[in-house]
């Protein structure tokens, strides 16, 4: 069967920073991040260091009967295709969508009462946007810990290589609620002050809210000008612990090794990097293990957080947005090494000369994902 070429068309995002990727990108052109401790709030009774959007720009989706996650998605998907020609109701156009938690927030109940109970399952959401824009396939839905949002881009790049369909909208969203917050803060694994990535006095991520939509096509006429290709991509899961990643980084290590990462073809690496101790180490594990650690390594969780289920959707989105415009981007947070294998993180922004990025993604059992995204 012929592997069809698969270009990158248009993208959207939104997140602690801004409403839309432009002001994202001037944030965090100036080094500003979307952190702030948040006192005794909705989320927790103790002040805590959050990444909040600014949810009023879903207002007319709100207004509309929509849950403030499908408003979420709904926000970018539309920014996202305004920019295209993509017939997005069109039987050869699927929908993906990523998200680790969906609408749990109406387990609250004073904002259950508003929905019917079915509301609360990930398809039912699906199925509401997928009739907002009167697409007729039934929906992919990725929800695999913090991996969603790369493995939905894997899952979109395969289905059109096949020729199942010749566009793919992909679409992700997390939200912070009370659920999400005290589930991190159980673990302990959130940090005291906003994240630092592969920094030696890490302590713990810092949780943010956003969504993404990334818009993939094999129709050459419907790519964007700057030529961007997605060109493989692969998930693996070593199951080592329910919650910690492997020390021995075997998950990530075999994702990269059947998206087909080579050694000196990877210009720079976009990594998960949560800044939690044994993260990091993994990553630099799996890096180091595949002869990458001269490589530039960047982490986006100091400027807006760890966005869950979007958060592939995200950083691969600003990934993108550095390989157009040749510039690899700062690691907010970072400043002394402190991994296990050394990794080469970037301390300032720059210019360089930018052709191939890795994304990665890890997450709770054992989940792990590489992306392999190539400018012509």
């Amino acid at each position: 069967m012929e592997i069809k070429p698969v270009y990158w068309v248009e993208q959207e995002l939104f997140n602690a920073l801004g409403t839309n990727q432009e002001a994202c990108i001037n944030q965090i052109l100036n080094e500003q991040t979307g952190l702030k401790t948040i006192s005794q709030s909705e989320f927790s009774n103790a002040p805590t260091i959050l990444g909040l959007a600014d949810r009023s720009v879903t207002k007319p989706f709100i207004d509309l009967g929509y849950t403030l996650f499908e408003a979420f998605l709904l926000h970018v998907a539309e920014s996202a295709l305004s920019k295209t020609s993509i017939d997005i109701s069109s039987p050869d156009t699927i929908i993906i969508y990523t998200s680790t938690k969906g609408n749990i927030e109406l387990l609250n109940q004073n904002v259950a009462s508003r929905y019917t109970p079915d509301r609360l399952h990930l398809w039912k959401s699906a199925q509401i946007v997928n009739s907002h824009f009167k697409n007729p396939n039934t929906p992919y839905i990725i929800s695999n810990a913090c991996i969603s949002g790369v493995q939905g881009l894997i899952t979109g790049l395969r289905l059109l290589q096949n020729g199942i369909y010749r566009h793919a909208v992909v679409i992700g969203a997390d939200l912070i609620s009370q659920f999400v917050a005290s589930g991190f803060l159980s673990f302990k694994s959130l940090s005291s002050s906003p994240c630092k990535p592969f920094d030696r006095d890490r302590d713990g991520l810092s949780l943010g809210e956003g969504a993404a939509c990334i818009i993939l096509s094999t129709d050459a006429k419907k790519a964007h000008p700057s030529g961007i290709d997605f060109v493989s991509g692969a998930t693996a899961n070593d199951a080592n612990h329910i919650s910690g990643p492997s020390r021995t980084a075997e998950g990530q290590y075999y994702a990269m090794l059947s998206a087909g990462v080579q050694k000196h073809q990877i210009d720079f690496i976009s990594a998960h990097g949560t800044a939690t101790p044994y993260n990091d180490d993994m990553e630099s594990v799996a890096i180091a293990r595949h002869g990458l650690g001269n490589v530039p390594v960047n982490s986006f969780k100091g400027y807006f957080g760890h966005t869950l289920g979007a958060a592939g959707l995200i950083e691969t989105a600003l990934s993108i947005y550095s390989l157009q415009h040749n510039i690899l981007f700062k690691t907010l947070g970072f400043e002394n090494p402190g991994t296990v294998e050394l990794v080469n993180v970037v301390q300032s922004h720059q210019k360089a000369h930018l052709k191939t990025v890795l994304k990665l993604a890890s997450g709770f059992g054992g989940s792990n994902a590489a992306l392999i995204i190539k400018k012509q």
